[in-house]
């Protein structure tokens, strides 16, 4: 089993950054963290198909909100 996390910040905010996201979901313990830069209308993200790609049976996908 393994953790994996997901953060997405939104192109049109320049203030928003991942960092925090990224130190949070490091700090909850996971292995493996997939990220994307782009608004909430788009519905291509690779970030969070790679992620969806790298889960197995059993692993656990932490997004914060």
């Amino acid at each position: 089993m393994a953790l994996v996390g997901y953060a997405r910040v939104s192109t049109r905010e320049e203030r928003q950054v991942l960092d925090r996201q990224i130190d949070a979901l490091t700090m909850a313990g996971c292995e493996k963290i997939f990220d994307d830069h782009m608004s909430g209308v788009q519905v291509d993200r690779p970030g969070l198909a790679a992620c969806l790609g790298y889960l197995r049976a059993g692993d656990v996908l932490t997004v914060l909100d």
